[in-house]
């Protein structure tokens, strides 16, 4: 084996041996000397070059990577989640014809999905879900992740808590417990709102504050509602994959 590849894959090794007894500080050690050791390889990316050792290099590489995510939801840090999320992401769409499946993905891939719930960047969470492959969308950790993002939209706060119980990796309970903590406060915010409509001696100047404050409340048959109703929207959707090919 060549030196270098040996090298890396013995780091790797006492890598994940901290990684098993949770030594989190080695863990971080470890883990920014395979990432400097891993620029040495010309066959992974972006260069992807056909060296005589790609496929081990590559499959040593990607496993690197998943492990980093992980280690990211377990020291609760979302900055390092995204970082290195975005460095494994290539291995799953570049390199997926050159490796075999990886066990971790689709879990890695609801990580990344319920993560964008949980900071709100819906936009995001639905251009992640257009570059997914039929048979990805059936997979229950993506599938949690898309029925979740459906009840957080719709209102159904009881759904998302309740989900916690059910998550499909126990990788998922960190980010959970912070999307039940965004519902509580949507709740009282909205708690707030409602008691704050209360104050109003006048239907009229009710109307007002909702029209300055609330556009996106809607006003039907005398009833106030805090999310208006999903409208069918008459335009194509145009996929991501073919916005960029």
């Amino acid at each position: 084996m060549d030196p270098k590849l040996t090298e890396v894959s013995q780091l790797f090794q006492r890598f994940k041996a901290a990684f098993v007894r949770n030594d989190f500080d080695s863990c971080a050690t470890l883990l920014s000397q395979l990432k400097v050791l891993l620029t040495q390889f010309r066959s992974l990316p972006p260069l992807f070059e056909d060296t005589p050792n790609a496929i081990q290099e590559l499959s040593l590489a990607r496993d690197t990577y998943e492990h980093a995510v992980v280690l990211s939801v377990k020291t609760e840090d979302q900055d390092a989640f995204e970082r290195d999320f975005f460095q494994l992401k290539p291995y799953y769409t570049d390199a997926g014809n050159c490796l075999p499946p990886s066990p971790q993905e689709h879990p890695i891939l609801g990580l990344n999905l319920l993560r964008l719930l949980v900071q709100n960047r819906i936009a995001e969470f639905h251009t992640e879900l257009e570059l997914l492959s039929p048979t990805a969308l059936e997979n229950p950790c993506i599938k949690h992740a898309v029925e979740l993002e459906q009840s957080f939209m719709e209102g159904a706060y009881n759904c998302v808590l309740s989900a916690r119980q059910t998550v499909p990796h126990e990788t998922y309970v960190y980010l959970m417990d912070l999307l039940a903590k965004t519902v509580r406060h949507l709740i009282i915010f909205q708690l707030i709102d409602a008691q704050q409509m209360f104050l109003y001696t006048s239907e009229q100047e009710l109307l007002e504050y909702i029209k300055e404050e609330h556009s996106e409340w809607e006003i039907n048959n005398g009833s106030v509602f805090f999310q208006k109703a999903k409208e069918s929207a008459p335009c194509k959707e145009i996929p991501s994959l073919q916005l960029i090919n």
